[in-house]
């Protein structure tokens, strides 16, 4: 059979990938630890489990509609008003199956063939790939750990061309954990002001793993708010990975056309989720704030862990659940056996001899860096670290 050349032209996810190699290791009765996790190792609060069971109960059993139902959309909207002091109707609300296939319709309503897309480093390992899709080209701020992995006005409007279609970003960031204040976003939306062509496509999936403050959007700014198209989702923030639901939010036109391609893919998202979905976002937020309450005592742990590690550099995540430390220092060394050349080649030791997983920094458009997450339980994060320890001791 001839597939598609379509397949050639972007790159399996990274994270995917692992987690398979992982699953087959399992297999073979060794006893892998994920630190590569990318989904809170918290169940589903039971309010919201409750809120599935009498919607089965209750025949919630049939199609949806395409963008959601009706009322899902109004509690996003009451969501937004409440948490992040923006206006939306219902209109403008889409609901999709996870937040990455709302990533997806984005890109695929406002990329054209030959569109550039600025998207910083580090990223999710998606937005690339899902620009290549689109037929369009990702142009990559790079970013450091020494600068937080943040951009400056400077460097965005440095990227700046006249095929510029759109700005793809995470705050709260998966992998690096950087988020953006009011004042860094403020003076990134100055730049944007000048070009008002450009779509801003903000990926605020890990809104409420925010250790440093309240969270801030690009559409807070009004002269950009049409142009920004929010992504997010419950799958983080409400230990709700496995039920996919995410959600867009933007002005009607765009939200139309998302709809439209939504319809040709899935059409409307799981039913029985939605309802549930609703009970979790208009029921308050004490469960979300407890487990973001222990993913802060994970982060302290894991940053005391990764400093006694010699050559390590690693920038304190302000959000998310992940540390994204510069690696580069055990390039070039061996233990007799393997040498590591790159990240590949490091996590790939750190598996074999430590038997962590984690995530090499090549996917995200890091290549000196790997991520480790600390979403798993205190006492498997604190044993996998020791692994870790011990086995890159033996690299000279």
């Amino acid at each position: 059979m001839i597939l598609s050349s379509l397949l050639e032209h972007f790159n399996e996810s990274e994270t995917l990938k692992m987690a398979k190699l992982g699953h087959e290791l399992r297999g073979k009765g060794i006893d892998i630890i994920d630190l590569g996790l990318g989904k809170p190792n918290f169940d589903t609060p039971e309010h919201i489990k409750e809120a599935a069971i009498t919607a089965i109960n209750d025949n919630w059993s049939h199609y949806s509609p395409v963008p959601g139902f009706l009322d899902l959309r109004e509690a996003v909207c009451v969501k937004l008003k409440r948490d992040n002091a923006l206006d939306y109707r219902p209109e403008e609300i889409v609901i999709s199956t996870g937040s990455k296939q709302s990533l997806a319709n984005a890109i695929m309503v406002i990329v054209d063939a030959g569109d550039e897309v600025i998207i910083p480093t580090p990223y999710f390992t998606s937005y690339p790939e899902l620009v290549k899709m689109a037929k369009g080209t990702a142009v990559k701020i790079q970013s450091s750990v020494e600068n937080g992995f943040k951009i400056t006005p400077a460097e965005l409007e440095q990227a700046i061309t006249p095929k510029t279609k759109a700005f793809l970003f995470s705050s709260p960031c998966n992998p690096s954990g950087a988020v953006y204040n009011q004042r860094e976003l403020a003076n990134l939306a100055e730049v944007f002001k000048r070009y008002p062509n450009i779509v801003i496509i903000s990926d605020e999936i890990y809104e409420y793993i925010n250790y440093g403050g309240k969270h801030q959007s690009f559409a807070q700014f009004k002269e950009l708010r049409d142009r920004v198209i929010i992504v997010n989702g419950l799958s983080k923030s409400f230990a709700m990975t496995g039920w996919r639901i995410g959600y867009t939010a933007t002005e009607q036109y765009t939200s139309k056309a998302m709809e439209k391609i939504q319809g040709l893919f899935t059409s409307g998202t799981c039913s029985i989720a939605q309802r549930a979905a609703i009970i979790a976002l208009t029921e308050g937020l004490s469960s979300t704030f407890a487990m973001t309450e222990e993913f802060a005592y994970r982060k302290k742990r894991t940053l005391e862990l990764v400093k006694d590690i010699p050559g390590v550099k690693c920038s304190e995540p302000d959000g998310a659940f992940y540390v994204f430390p510069d690696m580069s220092y055990y390039y070039g060394k061996s233990d007799g056996q393997n040498i590591i050349n790159n990240a590949d080649d490091l996590c790939m030791y750190i598996l074999k001899k430590a038997h962590v997983l984690s995530i090499m920094g090549d996917a995200f458009g890091e290549p000196n860096c790997i991520r480790f997450s600390f979403a798993n339980s205190l006492p498997r994060i604190e044993k996998g670290w020791r692994r870790i320890k011990i086995a890159l001791e033996q690299l000279a």
